[in-house]
């Protein structure tokens, strides 16, 4: 799968350090700067995500030949960047922090340049694309003709993410996804500050899917999630965003857009990719942010599932409750599921569900299965109002990721020996315990899937 980004990139400056005195002269606080990193921002900040999480992906953009510039090599050193001559100062953004926490931000060059010429190399690199994501910053790449004739013919080939921006340029028509913030979106519809966030974007996304063409526009919302608005005539979809704590909100857009791209690429219909883009950008915030990604090293992981149950196991503790896992595909969920779910949550002061991913599944129970995939299979076990978090395995048992999780309690059907159970002994190891809870035996996936299949 060949990701090409397309658009703009910043330098971006982050001063980390202390701040426990005011500044003799004036009220303002003074900043100990202990640290100091340089990574590239913009287009270059989507790229490195990606490449950090094991996609190969190429970058095309427009570069100077400036300061900024030479301090860009290093962070790009490590991407497959296909550029020509930006024209214009590098565009450079300057935070200072205190203690983790922003305190300002210092922009340079940043608004509007002259249209850049596109290389044949450039053009060549959109051509061979098979996902592309348009990261506009506004500096006038997307405006010029050519590359824009080249977007939209393959607009209609391959699944296609635009990240607009208001400086920048309208998507090409046909784009599959647009991704404005509500700021961005109710000021390209002129649609006027809304009263109240929902129905802002509904009406400005719907002004912005006649006048752009396009697919379907997604409205980020922040903590309050998204809006997904396609050009079938469906209602507005609303997408909500788990609640994490958040100490700098920068980067959530472009985790977004990213994920965004890999979900559609991979062929996901809209509403699943949004659902878990819109979980992958809040873990990307619950994890830190752009700060994990200033570091070399190797890719971190930011599957949403785990950081959503790490955080709910975390907070348990926090309040003295009591941690609850359990296990299984749960392929096909029943009444027996549901049953022992719940016998499982009243245990404890939360339940969290290692699920078999699709190809652990598959070597567990054969080539015919998972009928569900486990994107859908975690859905269904969140709607239920026992389960309070879900995390992904890939292994063929349990234990990796009972070991990230360490609950106090593992709970499994009484048609199991808590004591015989492989992974018994991992859970006492840190003062947990593996206990049963009733089993339906009249309840079977297995049974439902044969039975399924004669109905066919």
């Amino acid at each position: 799968m060949n990701i090409v980004v397309v658009g703009d990139v910043l330098l971006d400056v982050d001063m980390d350090g202390t701040a426990d005195r005011l500044c003799p002269d004036a009220p303002v606080p003074v900043v100990d700067v202990s640290r100091v990193t340089r990574r590239a921002g913009g287009a270059g900040l989507v790229a490195a995500m990606l490449a950090r999480d094991g996609h190969r992906v190429r970058l095309v953009t427009v570069l100077s030949d400036d300061r900024a510039a030479a301090d860009l090599r290093g962070p790009l050193a490590c991407l497959d960047v296909v550029s020509g001559a930006s024209g214009a100062a590098t565009p450079v953004k300057s935070r200072i922090r205190a203690q983790g926490q922003p305190i300002v931000r210092f922009d340079e060059g940043c608004g509007p340049a002259s249209v850049p010429d596109v290389t044949a190399a450039m053009l060549a690199a959109v051509n061979e694309a098979d996902i592309l994501l348009v990261s506009d910053y506004g500096r006038g790449l997307t405006f010029n003709g050519r590359l824009r004739e080249a977007l939209q013919q393959r607009a209609g080939e391959i699944p296609l993410v635009w990240d607009p921006h208001p400086s920048g340029a309208d998507p090409v028509p046909g784009s599959t996804v647009v991704t404005p913030n509500l700021s961005e979106a109710t000021r390209a519809a002129a649609a006027g500050a809304p009263a109240d966030a929902l129905p802002g974007a509904a009406l400005a996304g719907s002004v912005l899917l006649q006048r752009w063409e396009t697919g379907a526009v997604l409205v980020t919302l922040g903590a309050g999630g998204a809006m997904l608005l396609t050009g079938d005539g469906g209602v507005p979809h609303l997408v909500p965003a788990p609640k994490v704590q958040v100490a700098d909100p920068c980067g959530a857009g472009d985790r977004l857009a990213a994920s965004l791209a890999v979900q559609l690429g991979s062929g996901r219909d809209l509403a699943g990719a949004a659902h878990t883009a819109v979980h992958e950008a809040a873990a990307f915030l619950a994890a830190g942010g752009v700060l994990t990604l200033r570091q070399g090293g190797q890719p971190v992981q930011m599957r949403s599932d785990s950081i959503d149950a790490l955080r709910v196991a975390q907070l348990t503790r926090e309040k003295s409750g009591t941690v609850v896992a359990t296990g299984g595909c749960f392929d096909l969920l029943h009444a027996g599921h549901s049953r022992t779910l719940a016998a499982a949550r009243a245990l404890g002061d939360c339940l969290i569900v290692c699920l078999n991913s699709d190809a652990s599944t598959r070597r567990l129970k054969g080539d015919q299965r998972p009928i569900i995939g486990q994107h859908d299979r975690a859905e269904l076990l969140l709607s239920l109002e026992c389960v309070d978090a879900v995390l992904v395995f890939e292994e063929d048992t349990p234990e990796p990721a009972l070991e990230r999780l360490r609950p106090d309690l593992w709970v499994k059907g009484a048609d199991y020996d808590a004591d015989e159970l492989p992974e018994a002994g991992l859970i006492r190891s840190w003062g947990g315990r593996t206990v049963t809870v009733p089993y339906y035996p009249a309840h079977s996936t297995s049974k439902l899937a044969a039975a399924l299949s004669e109905a066919g």
